[in-house]
């Protein structure tokens, strides 16, 4: 079992020899009863904010004092101590208008979003768990503390929390409180985006992301209705053997969990539904959907704040999935020098995810990413010229040649085009007598 870490102990027991009571409480406990490493690690105490600023000094920031948080620097990063406390009313579906300090901790416990963050556990591991966490941590269950209905009226982020606990953790969800999470979904129109990217991105990397993705569609319409219309929308292709939100489902779990790689797979297909055409013999097609998908993520994308790297990384493999590479050398440097190697290797492991959620009759096209993996891989060892910081010959050259403004880019791709293309070899005086050649042309 994991323990707690010494540096958190010094904190329970400075609380502790100073007259109150202190745990560790939330996700830090429910991770260390499941085997898995926390994140971070919180601390429930009966102290009042003043009592723990003052027993700390120096160490303490009061980072949340009207909500009874104090947050204690340690040689292991932060750790957050917050006071017992009842909440009050949530009139903006986030935060509580006022709270009361407590000096039960079976009243804290009780205002929690689930039972299984509900467990609190001394410094000796003693676990006190009023909420019956430790039941639906063995049933692997989430479940609300209470009356789900309330609990997700409090802070309507919780229902997102909710799907990306039972994703991340691979949890099932239980019949009240799911019904609840379909029942007030709308509530997460109250959330900042930035807040639905995080949780998003999160629960996209999830063990269990199918089931979420299959069971809770109408959740996620709520902040990506684009994804409505290709739920459930038949294909009647001889390449697919789903619908297209289960060919999604399929890909999103089949790239590596990487949130933008997941992200590019979610949004893939979107503009399938109004590219759709049937020919004379019933076969359905696509045709031009990559181009609407990336006008359809980039809506999606600049409403959820994402940010530009990953808009950019996003977008580029959205409009290229459906992107022929030619499985030869020349084919892969050409790929080389549109995407660079980061980006040609996240297009290639969206290829990879696009073939296997397709029709099993395909899956032979596994053997040609194989392919242009290991092509990849040798030209980058052989240190193949694909970008023009590579090239051998640079501005400066070009301007002693007497090329001026524009002419010199133009020059510059014209040449690496040559040598990507295997025309020219990236030799630098094989390339100025090239140009030399090209500009004399031209006068």
């Amino acid at each position: 079992m994991q323990r707690i870490p010494e540096a958190v102990k010094c904190v329970l027991r400075r609380l502790m020899n100073a007259g109150h009571e202190a745990w560790c409480v939330g996700g830090c406990v429910r991770d260390l009863l499941l085997q898995r490493e926390p994140g971070d690690w919180d601390i429930t105490t009966s102290a009042l904010p003043e009592e723990t600023l003052s027993l700390f000094g120096e160490s303490a920031v009061p980072t949340g004092l009207q909500h009874g948080t104090v947050t204690i620097r340690t040689d292991i990063g932060h750790v957050e101590v917050t006071t017992y406390r009842t909440d009050g009313s949530y009139r903006d579906c986030r935060h509580p208008d006022s709270v009361r300090f407590t000096r039960s901790l079976s009243e804290d416990l009780a205002r929690r979003d689930f039972t299984v963050n509900a467990i609190a556990m001394d410094v000796s591991g003693r676990v006190n768990d009023p909420m019956n966490g430790l039941a639906d941590l063995a049933d692997r269950c989430l479940r609300c503390v209470g009356e789900p209905d309330r609990r997700f009226g409090e802070d309507s982020l919780r229902i997102l929390r909710g799907l990306r606990f039972a994703s991340v953790l691979g949890f099932s969800v239980e019949r009240e409180t799911s019904e609840s999470i379909h029942r007030n979904r709308e509530l997460l129109r109250m959330i900042a985006a930035e807040r639905i990217r995080v949780e998003l991105d999160k629960l996209l990397c999830g063990l269990g992301t199918e089931k979420i993705l299959r069971e809770y569609v109408d959740v996620l319409g709520v902040f990506i209705p684009e994804i409505l219309p290709v739920v459930g929308f038949p294909q009647h292709s001889r390449y697919h053997c789903y619908n297209v939100w289960e060919h999604t489902i399929h890909g999103v779990a089949a790239v590596p969990r990487d949130s933008r790689l997941r992200m590019a797979m979610l949004l893939h297909d979107l503009g399938k539904p109004s590219c759709y055409h049937v020919d004379d013999d019933g076969c359905g097609h696509f045709y031009g959907h990559p181009k609407v998908s990336r006008e359809l993520a980039a809506s999606v994308l600049n409403r959820l704040k994402y940010d530009n790297e990953s808009k950019r990384i996003i977008l580029t493999l959205v409009e290229r999935h459906d992107w022929p590479i030619q499985p030869t050398e020349k084919g892969v440097r050409r790929a080389l020098r549109l995407l660079g190697e980061d980006d040609l290797r996240r297009l290639l492991a969206i290829k990879r995810a696009d073939n296997l959620a397709q029709s099993p009759d395909y899956l032979y096209r596994q053997k040609e990413i194989d392919l242009l993996e290991a092509l990849l891989n040798d030209l980058l060892k052989e240190d193949t010229c694909f970008s023009l910081k590579q090239l051998a010959v640079n501005g400066a050259d070009l301007m002693a040649l007497g090329f001026r403004g524009k002419e010199i880019g133009v020059e510059l791709d014209r040449l690496l085009s040559a040598v990507v293309d295997g025309v020219l070899q990236n030799d630098r005086c094989a390339l100025l007598k090239s140009a030399e050649k090209k500009g004399n042309k031209q006068k």
